[in-house]
């Protein structure tokens, strides 16, 4: 299990850099001055030329990618000159020095996603952590409404296979997985949210966190969550749905289950004891897919339901230019892509002893 993470941390580091050399190249290719974005309505000819010292704006664009590359890397160098852009400035970010070569000194640090361009110098790592947060709490009530109900219609519609229970389970799941997000997110709110208001007592919109009635404290509102989970949960439910039946329809034909039918194990002991893991197998890849594409793809189901997620913030970011949010957002969701395949390989392991991690 070691030399398979090891093997797999490998590949993802240069995984990490493919994406890095991508985004970088593909956003700073883009029309518009950072060093104007920064600036604003308040720029002048002598400001401009200072915040494009500052962050390295008039230098080539192989050396901002230098520069770049040196800011996320744990492992960084720094000139010892304050005219130069890789100089250690108080409050750029927490180091612990290493050592000394020349006038080059080496430090270990967390890596450094840059400042927004249109949040007043915010660094970006504060803008995920405060966007972040939400948007995993999202995906996984997604995720799990998705599992539980997914595998329990998957089950039924194995069971009664090809009868009107099965073709219909089959026909909402093929909507569910026919309809587009942001058709279902503004179909729900308008129907949940506005017709049946007094009824269903949601709102139309609402995040997390939001303000109390006097505007003095913020407060957790679960009841804005419903609404969004389910709407993103909807696709990822129908695959699980027709995964969990096709699968457990294989199984099913297996001879040990013939066996444990012959030794006169009831249906739901079959199923329990022999039959639902083995067909989880899928199940668990998909998931797995389908939870690290929410981290990534939950930006209309955010935007329409006004939920202060990573995906909202992607697009307010889109809509100013505001590319170091973009690109560490992206960076992020490269890295939880990897993060969540390397946990699923070893967990699809666990669920068949036949699968090896080589």
């Amino acid at each position: 299990v070691l030399y398979y993470i090891l093997n797999k941390l490998f590949y993802a580091l240069l995984t990490l850099f493919g994406v890095v050399t991508v985004i970088f190249f593909l956003f700073n290719v883009l029309p518009g001055d950072p060093a104007q974005m920064m600036l604003g309505q308040n720029e002048d000819s002598e400001q401009l030329a200072i915040i494009k010292h500052k962050y390295g704006f008039d230098k080539p664009l192989n050396v901002q990618f230098g520069y770049y590359l040196n800011d996320l890397s744990p492992i960084s160098f720094h000139s010892s000159s304050p005219e130069d852009y890789t100089f250690l400035r108080d409050g750029k970010y927490n180091a612990l020095p290493l050592f000394q070569l020349g006038h080059t000194r080496v430090v270990l640090k967390t890596p450094y996603l840059r400042e927004s361009f249109t949040k007043q110098g915010k660094k970006v790592s504060s803008v995920l952590a405060e966007t972040l947060p939400n948007t995993f709490i999202l995906a996984v009530t997604a995720i799990i409404i998705a599992i539980l109900i997914g595998v329990i219609l998957g089950i039924v519609s194995a069971l009664y296979k090809d009868t009107f229970i099965d073709k219909s389970i089959q026909f909402l799941s093929t909507i569910g997985m026919s309809v587009p997000s942001f058709f279902s997110a503004i179909l729900f709110a308008w129907f949940f949210g506005y017709l049946l208001h007094n009824y269903t007592h949601l709102e139309m919109t609402g995040s997390l966190y939001e303000l109390d009635d006097f505007g003095e404290a913020m407060h957790i509102k679960w009841k804005n969550l419903i609404l969004p989970a389910i709407v993103l949960g909807i696709r990822p439910l129908a695959v699980v749905i027709q995964l969990m039946r096709n699968s457990l329809l294989e199984v099913f034909n297996q001879d040990y289950i013939r066996t444990a039918r012959a030794k006169g194990l009831t249906e739901f002991q079959i199923i329990k004891k022999h039959a639902i893991k083995n067909a989880l197998n899928p199940v668990v890849t998909a998931i797995s897919g389908w939870f690290a594409s929410m981290l990534a793809g939950a930006v209309f189901v955010e935007y329409v339901f006004g939920w202060n997620g990573l995906g909202k913030e992607i697009v307010n970011a889109l809509n100013t230019l505001d590319l170091p949010v973009i690109m560490g957002s992206v960076l992020v969701i490269a890295l939880l892509f990897i993060i969540i395949n390397i946990f699923v390989d070893i967990v699809y392991a666990w669920l068949d002893p036949k699968v090896k991690l080589q």
